[in-house]
């Protein structure tokens, strides 16, 4: 029988808006009837064996609960299931202490949401938010109360497979991203259908060298600050209820032992008051480093501020040791166990364990129309229209052909990190022209290719979403004949799902072998051809630039993507998408990022020479073929002269748009900032401001952006924000390459 250690008083607060010290009070008078044992299990996190997003571990996670050893679980798909063992937890122990139950909802749950790199390529914080709170929506409802989400890691190489996870290179739009993430998930936890957040990998897991996952990390404490803490600071701020340290190392010590990232930063400097969990077996990675046995490694990041041990055991089977050793102290372990006892009390578990399983919830939520319009409306604003030669958007009418592939897949539209999803509910692209074409033009149909030559290569990288293998010469033969007799050429081609993600680094970022050769077939036809670039990272594509008449970046779009692709290409919806990556000429570029440091010796910005004896290379020029910031729509804004006006030290910058064409739609007015003369060396460039305007044909607005303090000063090595008067170069326009500039002078 579950034993009963609540009174009322107790639970008075336990749900919502709860008072510090209500909590402060129950969690003190729970812990008094804790052994030192049980206290260590709530520090042990496993997984309950249905999803596999690391080495799989048979966990016997039902009797380790009834034992007090587990404090939470993850991974585990159904209300039912979680409803079973949240059960054992709560009748079945001695003290009924709930279960935190985790999931990777990345973007989505059963409504899949664009992967997060292309959900930051819309610009729209309102649109983000709104994205985790459905998924928290369709997660609570199946007893999930806590995700692996928001990944914040600032990423400036394309090579690394979680650039598709995150939110791009820029530091402050993915601290903006990150809190409304952030605040989407969580709420104020007064609902239940708000979850617990868990701000991801921190930290500087997004700087692998060579973009190869799971690689050394190394940089300046001046470059952590400025470029890489930022988003993670928003986050923390924002309220998020726990951290999960990264996989890499930090100043030589590895993150999930590392006190001056844990406790110095996180938590002194930046006031985060949650618990902070592994990685997947993170702390036996260690010995991997170079740092010893698992229980000198547990006593090291027990030590350092990590609370919770995620699938490496070494918390649970070694802590109780090192105690009896005195290289951990009681009081160390008590303030672990606090902080995960916080959470599950911020979540309302001690009120209500079974908060999270209502049956009537699950059944309303799961994939609902509604849910699945929103997932629509923004897979929409996420595609970016990279080029256009007048072929966009298309006419429904003739003959439309529809080639590649991923034309004819269910489950690889979605991307990376959908573990909850249920494909059998989703529509091909194939499906989703078959109806927006019904009854008005005729589609023409072939996978035409492999999506590699090599199939090894593509087994590898389907992670179970499988295309079906074709004859490569049968297959182009097949689509050079369907394409003879089509009025336009819609290509669906480039990554598959798992090309990207975690543990899928790439060395070459061009179009794989065998569609590459189809495309250039196709567009030898002579017919307007429509690429439908699909990727989960920023892809070299300088043939396709030079000569495939329109091109579409629709990343990977969520479980709504074929409709959603069709609203864009056909015109119901313009598109709106910006870039947050620089796209690169060359993999040799990377890491390629707009917001970089000069050199001694610089070459102008788009310099089309080569120049001897500057930074420069011989065989490609230094920027982007498509810069940080850019994206076309079905229209032409125009932008009126830049004004700077302000004193002291808060500006405004203003600025005019005007759409000049013939249909409605959004730009991205975006504004960066250019520290001139500054005891530290400053970007070139800074985003520090944008607005997401809408105008109808003809319409005008003029546009005011603030420039504060706050957005003129950068950190120091002491993570302290340093503000110096001087010269500064305002620049604003549509995107990072294309500005207009004011210089000011603040005293």
């Amino acid at each position: 029988m579950k034993k009963t250690f609540l009174t009322s008083a107790m639970l008075c607060a336990c749900m919502g808006a709860f008072a510090q010290s209500d909590m402060d009070t129950f969690i003190s008078q729970l812990m008094v009837k804790m052994t030192l044992k049980e206290k260590i299990g709530q520090l042990n996190l496993l997984p309950a064996g249905d999803i596999t997003t690391g080495a799989a571990l048979d966990t016997q996670v039902g009797g380790m609960i009834a034992a007090g050893d587990l404090g939470g679980i993850f991974n585990i798909k159904g209300r039912e299931k979680i409803e079973a063992l949240q059960r054992i937890a709560v009748e079945n122990t001695r003290l009924g202490i709930p279960l935190i139950v985790g999931m990777d909802v990345i973007h989505g749950y059963e409504t899949i949401f664009p992967i997060p790199l292309a959900l930051s390529c819309s610009w729209d914080l309102d649109a983000v938010e709104q994205s985790a709170h459905v998924a928290a929506k369709e997660a609570s409802a199946a007893g999930i109360n806590w995700t692996y989400s928001p990944m914040v890691d600032i990423c400036l190489d394309a090579r690394w497979g979680r650039i598709s996870e995150g939110n791009g290179e820029d530091p402050y739009l993915g601290g903006l991203i990150g809190a409304a993430m952030v605040r989407g998930y969580q709420g104020d936890y007064s609902q239940p259908d708000n979850i617990m957040a868990c701000v991801k990998h921190y930290a500087l897991y997004g700087a692998v060298e060579a973009g190869r996952d799971y690689n050394t990390v190394d940089m300046s404490h001046l470059r952590m600050y400025n470029q890489y803490f930022p988003p993670y600071k928003a986050a923390a701020e924002a309220g998020a209820g726990s951290f999960m340290s990264s996989f890499n190392l930090v100043d030589g010590q590895h993150a999930t032992a590392n006190r001056w990232l844990l406790t110095d930063v996180l938590r002194e400097q930046w006031g985060f008051d949650g618990f902070v969990t592994t990685d997947y077996a993170s702390i036996a990675e260690m010995k991997q480093h170079g740092f010893g046995d698992l229980a000198h490694n547990s006593a090291l990041a027990l030590t350092a501020g990590t609370d919770m041990d995620m699938c490496a055991y070494g918390f649970l089977s070694t802590l109780e040791q090192s105690v009896n050793e005195g290289t951990v102290s009681v009081s160390d372990i008590d303030l672990a166990c606090r902080r995960v006892l916080e959470a599950k009390y911020k979540l309302g578990l001690f009120q209500d364990p079974y908060k999270y399983c209502d049956a009537k919830r699950e059944k309303a939520e799961m994939y609902s129309a509604a849910n699945r319009q929103v997932a629509r409306d923004i897979a929409a604003e996420t595609f970016v229209l990279l080029k256009n030669d007048g072929v966009l958007p298309l006419q429904k009418k003739g003959k439309i052909a529809l080639i590649g592939p991923l034309a004819n897949t269910r489950d690889n539209l979605t991307g990376t990190w959908c573990v909850a999803q249920d494909p059998t509910k989703y529509r091909t692209l194939k499906e989703g022209f078959e109806t927006a074409l019904k009854g008005k033009a005729q589609l023409l149909y072939a996978q035409g290719s492999n999506i590699c030559r090599d199939a090894e290569q593509q087994a590898a990288a389907e992670f179970g979403k499988t295309i079906a293998r074709v004859d490569d010469a049968k297959a182009k033969a097949e689509a050079l004949a369907i394409a003879q007799q089509a009025d336009v050429i819609v290509c669906a081609m480039g990554e598959c799902a798992d090309y990207s993600g975690e543990s899928s680094s790439r060395a070459d970022l061009n179009l794989p072998d065998v569609q590459m050769e189809l495309l250039q077939a196709l567009v030898a036809t002579g017919k307007p051809v429509v690429l439908l670039n699909f990727a989960g990272r920023p892809t070299v594509m300088n043939w396709e630039s030079e000569h495939v008449p329109a091109i579409m970046n629709v990343w990977f779009g969520g479980s709504e993507t074929p409709d959603a692709i069709c609203d864009v290409l056909f015109g119901e919806k313009s598109p709106c998408g910006r870039l947050t990556v620089s796209m690169p000429q060359h993999v040799g570029q990377e890491p390629l990022y707009y917001n970089h440091l000069n050199t001694g010796r610089p070459v102008a910005e788009g310099a089309q020479h080569y120049q001897k004896y500057a930074s420069n290379y011989i065989d490609v020029r230094n920027d982007a073929l498509y810069p940080f910031g850019y994206g076309l729509t079905y229209t032409t804004f125009d932008y009126g002269q830049l004004a700077v006006e302000g004193n002291g030290r808060n500006y405004t910058a203003t600025v005019t748009v005007t759409n000049t064409g013939s249909r409605a739609a959004h730009e991205v007015v975006q504004l960066y900032i250019h520290d001139v003369f500054a005891s530290i060396a400053r970007p070139v460039k800074e985003l520090k401001g944008f607005e997401r305007i809408y105008l109808e044909p003809g319409q005008s607005k003029t546009v005011s952006l603030p420039i504060d303090q706050s957005a003129l000063s950068y950190y120091n090595i002491n993570g302290e924000l340093v503000f110096e008067p001087g010269d500064f170069d305002i620049m604003v326009g549509p995107n990072s390459a294309n500005v207009q500039k004011v210089t000011i002078s603040v005293k």
